[in-house]
């Protein structure tokens, strides 16, 4: 078994535009235990391109500016990032103490992962997860059938 998925191994990397991008990257280290890969600042400090590495995901990380606008800027966020590590528990219980917010707890999902939803002081909302079982996709969307038919589907509300 795979820590990933082979059809999330090449995903799409976010870039994550927010008001104090460097607080941000100081957040998603202590938090997330990402490490900054690099960052490019204007002369007034303003973080104009930044990396940030997660579970083995980069995500980018800039202070937001045209057309890009901040979460709180449009009142709250329009996508999930969906981060694959080695233990979502451990995860969620630092990034709690870090001043993440938990919208979902720790749960063992119909699609063989174990997912926390967290959101960030900066708007953001993030999936972890820790794969747990290999599953088809028709084994997948039959669980999910199956949950939503009886009313037990997770929602994280």
């Amino acid at each position: 078994m795979n820590a990933v998925p082979d059809r999330y191994r090449y995903a799409a990397i976010p870039h994550l535009m927010v008001d104090g991008a460097a607080e941000a990257i100081r957040f998603y280290t202590e938090a997330f235990g990402g490490e900054e890969l690099f960052r490019i600042a204007d002369p007034q400090g303003r973080i104009i391109h930044a990396e940030v590495g997660i579970g083995g995901s980069t995500v980018m990380v800039g202070d937001a500016d045209d057309p890009f606008k901040a979460p709180g800027a449009v009142g709250g966020s329009t996508v999930g990032i969906h981060v694959y590590v080695d233990d979502v528990d451990a995860l969620s219980e630092r990034a709690v103490r870090a001043g993440a917010k938990l919208l979902q707890p720790s749960t063992d999902m119909f699609y063989g992962d174990r997912t926390v939803m967290l959101a960030d002081p900066f708007g953001h909302i993030w999936v972890f997860l820790t794969h747990k079982e290999d599953l088809s996709l028709q084994e997948i969307v039959r669980r999910g059938t199956e949950l939503l038919g009886t009313g037990d589907f997770p929602t994280g509300s």
